[in-house]
């Protein structure tokens, strides 16, 4: 009889454990249809990678349907091109990578890359063009001749330093050198190099660096590009201003352009998706959360969306701008 009651327990055991894996199996059907989205940010510690990471898990917790992960990458055009091949359905790319990328002018690469689409414009990363105080510098004309620092070989900053440069004819004459932002922060204080280009938000900490130990200026860049036609030659470059104060001795606002940080996708992304992850991330809680991510997140609003893009935004972005009550160009709407 004992040997009987054992076997029923173990029988009403069995039962109990196939019903929880039962009921488990039920809701389990409704996560297996999550559409998986993957995001591709940048190197590790880099801006891109805190935007990337953040927009990721927000809207994996937010949106019932969707799971998006983050991807770590290279950067800009590695994303521009992923997201063009369908390998990553969002990332985040400068407007100048995407609109050459698309446009068969990107670096030693005349492929053209035309399934990448822009969502909205994050931050925007402005060129600064530093000197000495005393150095006799007052414009971008009087760097030829002298020797400058454009950021490492490689580097969206040089390859940003050679187009403007090279739009105004002045490329091949100053002394180049590749070096970083920091090393150039102390060169520039030990009489190394005439001046140091920095592309990239402010404030910088290199150049607060060189501010807090040089009396420096910052020349404005926005005027001779716009005179050399640098502008006419590459459209993704935006004006801007750094306001009086951002560093220190500099109590001017020094006028500049900038390269604009997008939130880019693959143009096979369902516009769907597309729609609801903007109409969740451009809320007032979503744009908040974004600022508690970085601070950088302070520039993204919706009104400011569209800044910078000058290649076709995603019809589900298209969409959502148009509710938000904002106007498309003939190029963001792909004409």
């Amino acid at each position: 009889r004992q040997h009987n009651m054992k076997t029923a327990k173990r029988f009403l055991s069995l039962v109990s454990a196939l019903a929880l894996v039962a009921a488990f199996a039920l809701p389990n059907t409704a996560f297996a249809e999550k559409t998986r989205l993957g995001f591709g940010g940048g190197p590790e510690g880099g801006t891109f990678q805190y935007f990337s990471n953040g927009i990721a898990s927000r809207l994996s917790k937010m949106l019932p349907d969707v799971e998006v992960s983050n991807m770590a990458s290279a950067g800009s055009v590695e994303n521009v091109r992923r997201a063009n091949s369908g390998e990553i359905d969002f990332g985040i790319g400068y407007s100048g990578d995407t609109y050459l990328a698309r446009n068969g002018r990107l670096t030693n690469d005349t492929t053209k890359y035309p399934n990448v689409m822009a969502m909205a414009f994050l931050y925007g990363a402005p060129a600064h063009l530093v000197v000495l105080e005393g150095s006799g510098i007052k414009e971008v004309a009087d760097l030829e001749g002298k020797r400058i620092a454009v950021g490492g070989a490689g580097s969206g900053a040089a390859a940003a330093a050679q187009r403007y440069f090279g739009a105004l004819g002045l490329w091949d004459k100053m002394n180049v050198e590749f070096i970083g932002y920091s090393k150039a922060a102390a060169a520039i204080g030990d009489g190394l190099i005439d001046a140091m280009w920095v592309f990239a938000g402010f404030p910088n900490s290199s150049i607060i660096q060189a501010a807090a130990s040089n009396k420096i200026k910052i020349l404005n860049t926005y005027d001779a590009g716009e005179k050399g036609g640098a502008f006419e030659q590459y459209p993704f470059y935006a004006p801007l201003t750094i306001p009086a104060g951002t560093y220190s001795g500099v109590d001017y606002d020094v006028k500049s352009f900038q390269d604009s940080a997008l939130w880019i996708a693959s143009k096979d992304v369902d516009p769907e998706h597309v729609y609801d992850a903007l109409a969740n991330i451009y809320t007032k809680e979503g744009l908040s959360y974004m600022v508690k991510v970085k601070s950088t997140a302070k520039s993204m609003s919706v009104e400011g969306a569209l800044t910078g893009i000058v290649t076709p935004v995603h019809p589900g972005a298209q969409k959502f701008w148009k509710e938000q009550g904002l106007t498309l160009t003939e190029a963001q709407m792909g004409m």
